[in-house]
């Protein structure tokens, strides 16, 4: 069977907005909208704080999210417009060509028309949060001529339905771009796409501590994403409505993702849970159409004409495709003769609902009730209360399924068997309240570890609720948890920054039998002796005076490329490395340090760095200009604190030369301790600063701390500000 390629055509048609016309949205608003602004702007006031963390605070919670996406705007109006552009499959329309797959794959499954009728249907509480963010970019945008978006003139209150999920990539970035332009364009210029990389570099921490293990008899909560850095706004938002939340937002959206309130936190994990399912659809074609087989019969399937338009040199083209789809969803990709469909989650208007109302929940009972929507597809929550409770909810929407099947491959979509019987609710699902054992923690693996001798029981839930398995960060986390009963919250903050790199254990136990074994007259013997007499010290912590950090991670970097360790998977199931491998990894590593570096002794502080030179997305370094030490490592090593580093090539750093210093871009991206004692006390910090602008003192103020661990306060109450406010102000300076 030869499938029939999606039509492409190139229409070249001129720029959308031509020279002079930007503010064509502006000049076609009406008097009644702006006089709107400027009533929502007067109910909402600003307050920076010397830190440049806006505390946003409104007469209602509509109010509220008018300003805090005004604040936003103000930080990075450039990530929160392109987070819509991915979000909405526009970003081929900005950046040319090459993101036209990318495009396709959005559109295949966000469709404007129906986000419009979605939000038609919704509750009229939410359409007054959407219409507010909506209300209160574009009342930047009016403030700011200067500023010019990309491709987005006018923002839409639907558009909100858009983008729902606060991680750094949703279920939809499963499907893969290079089969999937296979499929619908040209197999040759498909196979030549790099490969994605892993979005998230690391995963991430929480850590949740019942009173019972606290010296002041109070719950603890960690707070630690791993995203790319500088992927969300660190903000307070206010109402008199009930809302009080402060934490990490993700640009563009008028939520809290990760945070707490005056008596409930939530810190979110990636999920290791199957909830997304791919099935093979036998298809033929007749009288001009396809159909596909199911149960006793065939179903036609569904064709959906999907223009992408994009960037040139010359103005704007697009290309046309006809999508496909059978009622598992969108065909992606084919496989031995088959085409493949996948089905995920396509619940916007729950999933918006959810992440909002989890804001404003002030106890047990009604963070459960935001649970129950089952509309947060990717995520764990590690929760805890004021009231003392401790909680872990495994990921939010897992569809119930015939286990004779293996879902965690490609299903007989011809077979009814195999559809989703509904959904499993919360207390089907992975869930534990108060463990005996006093703590709980997610780092993104299996939760059959994460309370200690009160953890929940993999014989207990069906085999497709969890993927996933142990790492080094686990066992990390478990040696600090353990029978501690004096955590405070500076204790928590020690915890989140311990040293310890666990992943070498076993490796570095067999080069030290491999080196016993070998003569004493042997040429490596006499080469790596210097080495092994470091690491033969070593206690393995990182630190950024420490050579055998430096020596560790190049060794351990070589030992994943010889495949006797999956060391970028963060397994710590790690077989027996063959002596021999161990020794030549550690040659070759002792050789690459020295001719980066000019010695295999350097200590790990001038390899490992932090940079922050432009506000652009995609960032540059460059070894000539200033840069801090960072002593903490990538994950994969089994440090708590992550900092997923590399060196840069030329055509990266848009010079004649690449980096040899290694240069961040991803891991601990906002750290928040918390303490829910009468008043919530906490402390924190991002990555470099608030601000996006190269500018402002708030660009990198925060790179001294965040590189060390050292934690600042954060003002959650008004008495707080006192003496920390920098300025004070209404939205457009009203």
């Amino acid at each position: 069977m030869r499938k029939n390629f999606a039509l492409v055509m190139i229409v070249i048609f001129g720029l959308l907005v031509p020279y002079g016309a930007q503010s064509l949205a502006a000049q076609a608003t009406g008097s009644a909208e702006r006089t709107r602004w400027a009533m929502e702007a007067a109910n909402v006031k600003i307050v920076r704080d010397d830190w440049g963390i806006a505390h946003v605070n409104g007469n209602t919670d509509a109010d509220a999210v008018f300003g805090m996406i005004y604040a936003q705007a103000e930080d990075d109006f450039n990530r929160v417009e392109t987070n819509y552009l991915n979000a909405m499959g526009r970003l081929a329309e900005a950046e040319g060509e090459d993101k036209v797959y990318r495009d396709l794959r959005m559109k295949m499954f966000i469709d404007p028309e129906e986000l419009k009728k979605d939000y038609a249907a919704s509750p009229e509480w939410l359409r007054k949060l959407m219409d507010a963010f909506a209300d209160g970019l574009n009342f930047y945008l009016s403030k700011h001529p200067a500023v010019k978006p990309r491709v987005i003139q006018h923002f839409e209150p639907w558009m909100a339905l858009s983008f729902t999920e606060g991680s750094i990539g949703g279920d939809i970035e499963r499907v893969d771009l290079k089969k999937l332009e296979s499929f619908y364009g040209s197999p040759d210029k498909a196979a030549a796409l790099p490969t994605e990389t892993e979005a998230e570099p690391g995963g991430s921490n929480g850590i949740a501590i019942a009173p019972s293990n606290t010296t002041d008899h109070h719950a603890l909560l960690l707070i630690n994403p791993h995203t790319s850095f500088f992927f969300r706004s660190e903000l307070q938002m206010v109402s008199g409505e009930g809302l009080d939340a402060y934490g990490a937002v993700t640009w563009g959206q008028f939520f809290v993702y990760q945070g707490f309130n005056p008596r409930v936190g939530w810190m979110h994990t990636s999920s290791g849970v199957d909830a997304v399912d791919e099935y093979l659809e036998t298809v033929h074609r007749k009288d001009e159409h396809y159909y596909y087989k199911y149960a006793d019969g065939e179903r036609p399937v569904i064709e959906k004409r999907i223009t992408v338009p994009y960037k040139t040199a010359h103005g704007m083209a697009e290309k046309k495709f006809v999508a496909y789809y059978t009622h598992h969803g969108p065909v992606i990709r084919d496989q031995e003769g088959k085409w493949v469909a996948i089905r995920l989650m396509q619940e916007p208007v729950k999933a918006l609902m959810q992440s909002y109302l989890r804001t404003k929940a002030n106890d047990y009972k009604q963070y459960l009730q935001t649970m129950e929507l089952e509309a947060n597809s990717s995520n764990n929550t590690v929760y805890a209360d004021a009231d003392g409770h401790i909680a872990y909810f495994h990921g939010n929407y897992i569809p119930r399924r015939d286990t004779h099947f293996d879902f965690t491959k490609p299903v007989d979509g011809s077979d009814p068997a195999t559809e989703w019987n509904g959904l499993l609710t919360v207390d089907q699902s992975p869930h534990l309240l108060d463990p005996k054992s006093g703590y709980l923690f997610n780092v993104n693996d299996s939760p059959w570890n994460g309370a200690g001798e009160s953890s929940l029981r993999r014989e207990d839930y069906p085999a497709y609720v969890e993927t996933g398995g142990e790492s080094a960060r686990g066992i990390h986390a478990m040696r600090l948890l353990q029978g501690r009963k004096d955590f405070t919250l500076d204790g928590l903050m020690a915890a989140a920054y311990d040293s310890y790199l666990p992943w070498f254990i076993k490796p570095l136990s067999a080069l030290m039998n491999a080196w016993a074994k070998l003569p004493a007259n042997s040429e490596m013997k006499v080469a790596l002796g210097g080495q092994i007499a470091v690491l033969q010290k070593w206690d393995l912590r990182w630190g950024v005076d420490s050579v055998a950090t430096s020596l560790a991670v190049f060794w351990g970097l070589e030992i994943a490329k010889a495949g006797h360790t999956a060391a970028y998977e963060e397994q710590f199931s790690a077989p027996a490395l063959p002596g021999d491998v161990a020794l030549k990894a550690l040659a070759t590593a002792s050789e690459k340090l020295t001719a980066d570096f000019g010695t295999w002794q350097i200590p790990w502080g001038q390899i490992n760095r932090f940079q922050r030179l432009t506000g652009d997305i995609v960032q540059r370094f460059d070894d000539a200009k200033p840069s801090t030490p960072v002593g903490f490592t990538y994950s994969a090593w089994g440090s708590l604190a992550s900092f997923g580093a590399r060196p840069y090539t030329a055509s990266e750093t848009g010079r004649a030369t690449g980096t040899k210093k290694w240069y961040g871009t991803g891991g601990n991206s906002f750290v928040a301790v918390v303490e829910f004692a009468d008043k919530v006390h906490a402390r924190a910090v991002i990555a470099g600063g608030e601000s996006g602008h190269p500018a402002s003192r708030h660009f990198k103020d925060q790179v001294g701390r965040y590189s060390t661990g050292d934690l600042r306060e954060v003002y959650f109450y008004p008495e707080q500000l006192k003496g920390h406010t920098e300025r004070e102000y209404h939205p457009g300076g009203l």
